[in-house]
């Protein structure tokens, strides 16, 4: 059996930390993940759609997002189940009680699992629900499939782990099922493809990120389940990536003159030593017509001569050790500020301009 495995598509997410143009962009991309999703599944020949949970990123959506996901599913010829998560819990209310679906998709809705025969597979899909946007118990506990020559297969939405507040599936419980693959969703990042006892389970991570904490490429699992084992390959799915790129000071002329476009989102941390804070303000203008989206972040450092001022016996040298002292005794994430505190008060005490980012 074929399945197509996909979760955490968040369709309708705010994006709020982009400018707003780029936001609305972004969210028509991201609604455009179900017809990617069934072409892909057209394509390769997929017996059965898999979708853990989070495929809203709240209970209320717009209702395009909801006609482009009922209209991706129901161009299938094949069965599609979802199990709603956190972000899309299923309550009378949600979009998954009140709007029209296709014969073809399976929601699981409640909070006990539930096994469903898909016809011609001899094969069985086990899962559950969200019903609200926390789950403390774990839905396998004492969960187990029959041994019956039939491949069985978990669908649902958690997190591996030995507890916490979004249905914890603790170290044990899958092998214990004796199911032979469990997809899993609600971590953002893919895990390839694991295995307990004689299940193997994986998340597939986020077909598109949302955010600096979801670089990288983005997409789904193409699984190939029997009675003997389980295979899975990694198939990108994003429009566009999230990218964290250093930028030395030293080069950065060369790296801005350098420049061509990317339709990725780009983080630019400006890394190396330099008297003055760099005008982040300028630098994101010089370099916005390059990428569908930029933002600079300042990691640079004073120079470690400077520091060799400290010992002077003037205001200046004062002014150093003091903050010297300061950033010594900070936390590492504090220690930037503190930093760019010291070239501030350093232009101050010189007398050069003070110039903000």
């Amino acid at each position: 059996m074929r399945i197509l495995h996909a979760a955490d598509l968040h369709l309708d997410s705010p994006l709020s930390s982009l400018p707003a143009p780029q936001a609305a962009q972004r969210r028509r991309e991201l609604r455009d993940i179900p017809h990617r999703l069934a072409q892909l599944a057209q394509a390769e020949g997929v017996d059965v759609v898999l979708l853990p949970g989070d495929l809203l990123d709240a209970v209320r959506v717009y209702p395009q997002s909801i006609q482009a996901l009922t209209q991706a599913l129901g161009a299938l010829s094949i069965p599609v189940f979802i199990a709603p998560g956190n972000h899309d819990p299923y309550t009378p209310q949600s979009p998954y009680a009140t709007s029209l679906w296709p014969d073809n998709v399976h929601i699981f809705s409640t909070a006990s699992m539930e096994a469903v025969e898909v016809p011609g597979l001899n094969a069985v899909i086990h899962g559950c629900a969200f019903t609200a946007p926390h789950r403390e118990d774990s839905p396998l506990s004492g969960y187990t499939v029959p041994q019956d020559g039939r491949v069985h297969v978990l669908c649902l939405h958690g997190e591996v782990a030995p507890v916490g507040r979004y249905a914890p599936i603790l170290p044990g419980q899958l092998g214990a099922t004796g199911a032979h693959y469990a997809a899993l969703g609600h971590v953002h990042r893919g895990s390839g493809l694991q295995r307990e006892g004689t299940t193997y389970w994986a998340y597939p991570g986020c077909p598109e990120g949302r955010g600096f904490d979801e670089t990288g490429k983005k997409g789904c699992l193409l699984v190939d389940v029997t009675t003997q084992g389980v295979t899975a390959q990694f198939v990108p799915l994003c429009c566009r990536e999230y990218r964290i790129q250093e930028v030395d000071v030293a080069t950065l002329a060369q790296t801005l003159a350098g420049l061509d476009y990317s339709a990725d989102l780009v983080r630019l941390t400006l890394t190396g030593e330099t008297n003055t804070p760099p005008s982040l303000t300028a630098l994101a203008q010089q370099v916005a017509p390059h990428f569908f989206y930029a933002e600079w972040v300042d990691a640079t450092t004073l120079p470690k001569q400077l520091w060799q001022r400290a010992g002077e016996d003037s205001l200046t040298g004062l002014f150093l050790r003091s903050m010297y002292q300061k950033i010594q005794a900070a936390p590492p994430e504090a220690q930037p500020q503190l930093v760019l505190a010291t070239r501030f008060g350093l232009a101050a005490l010189e007398g050069e301009e003070d110039i903000r980012p």
